[in-house]
């Protein structure tokens, strides 16, 4: 069964969070990397409200093997899969991709399900126990991404993110970002 995506050619490789691997990345890429809080939140206290939502792909699909493997999924359980720009005014700051399962979208109520051009941490950080389970980071180079990302987010270069395990009453989530060039020089 083939997964599809708006923003990759093939499955981004991930490195587990490792104890001197934050020693590795720039002042600027720790700064995003490691945010403990809301990235919708940070970049609306820098930027204003401006900040939109561009919904590159949203529908229910298999997740790629290492997202299923995070999320302990069987092979052939669908999952909702959301890839957007998050963006000021069209400058792209922050490509995502999340994956929720159908378990995590009862236990939202819905929520997750109707987020429509509303950021995904608008929501989830409303949630007064959720959890940060796990996280890994990457540094995806141009062959990895498809042509639809390079054009909508203008990369030229490697792009550093991460992978974050969230829960919500014991029930995860998978949230992939990555922070174009132009969050990374503004703030």
């Amino acid at each position: 069964m083939t997964t599809k995506s708006s923003l990759f050619n093939s499955e981004p490789l991930w490195l587990e969070n490792r104890q001197g691997l934050r020693h590795k990345l720039s002042y600027n890429v720790q700064s995003w990397v490691f945010e403990s809080g809301s990235l919708t939140q940070r970049l609306r206290n820098y930027y204003g409200e401006g900040i939109g939502v561009k919904i590159m792909l949203q529908h229910w699909q298999t997740p790629f093997l290492s997202e299923r493997r995070l999320l302990k999924l069987p092979e052939h359980k669908y999952s909702l899969t959301r890839e957007v720009l998050l963006h000021l005014n069209g400058r792209p700051l922050i490509l995502a991709r999340t994956i929720i399962p159908e378990s995590t979208i009862k236990t939202a109520r819905s929520n997750l399900a109707r987020l429509g051009n509303r950021p995904l941490g608008e929501i989830i950080f409303s949630y007064p126990k959720l959890e940060r389970i796990a996280m890994d980071i990457t540094l995806i180079k141009l062959p990895t991404w498809s042509p639809l990302a390079i054009l909508e987010a203008g990369i030229d270069a490697p792009i550093w993110g991460r992978r974050t395990v969230y829960a919500i009453a014991h029930k995860q989530m998978l949230v992939s970002e990555f922070f174009l060039p132009e969050v990374l020089r503004d703030i």
